[in-house]
């Protein structure tokens, strides 16, 4: 047996859990602070719904001049505010796993190094007030699978910020061809009205149209 090899690597491991336990509250603290943004977008999603499923010029708030465009162009930016501090909570969730599984990597790597030197009852040797070697690896190795999942979670995140991203595009465009639409409903419906006058009423009309632009 080896005690520098063996002092080496009780070092490390305390080191490694003093890592982890900072790790697990910044872990916890970022997670709590990603509910509040979820349910940001949970209601701008419902915002969204409630704009697209209504037409502004056929409601009494149609005297509001660009009153659709400029809650559109409102909504957009309050849900790439919100997006955007989603991604940096994304950012800090998957450096706190990188880390872990770091720590974890270094550790397992000086245990290989120094496996010939260290004996299997000096690894499996414990006490009433010190675990053993081993099991403070696989302790290890369990923490590091603890966040393994999160990656899944990670990943189902950012599909959802991306899928509200686009979703939030779609209903711009929606919303922004409706309007050109509707304005063009207007305007082919007051040329209708002008070919369905009579000859002399139209011919009036123009007659006044002239008088007026003189």
């Amino acid at each position: 047996m080896s005690k520098p090899a063996l002092l080496s690597l009780h070092q490390a491991l305390r080191k490694s859990f003093h890592s982890l336990e900072s790790n697990q509250r910044e872990w916890r603290s970022v997670l709590a602070e990603c509910s509040p943004l979820m349910e940001s977008l949970g209601n701008l999603a419902e915002q969204w719904r409630a704009l697209s499923n209504v037409q502004i010029s056929n409601t009494p708030l149609r005297d509001f001049p660009d009153l659709q465009e400029r809650l559109t162009f409102k909504l957009l930016q309050a849900t790439d505010t919100v997006l955007l501090k989603v991604n940096e909570k994304m950012s800090s969730l998957q450096s706190v796993r990188d880390s872990v599984s770091n720590q974890v990597s270094a550790v397992l790597q000086l245990y290989e190094q120094n496996s010939d030197s260290l004996d299997l009852l000096t690894v499996t040797e414990r006490s009433a007030t010190a675990p053993s070697v081993s099991d403070m690896l696989g302790w290890l190795q369990d923490a590091e699978r603890h966040y393994r999942p999160a990656v899944s979670s990670l990943f189902a995140l950012g599909l959802f910020a991306l899928w509200f991203g686009s979703f939030c595009c779609c209903c711009f465009c929606f919303l922004n061809s409706s309007f050109q639409i509707s304005e063009e409903e207007d305007s082919a419906a007051d040329t209708q009205s002008r070919r369905s006058l009579p000859v002399g009423r139209r011919s009036q009309k123009m007659e006044i149209h002239g008088v007026v632009q003189c």
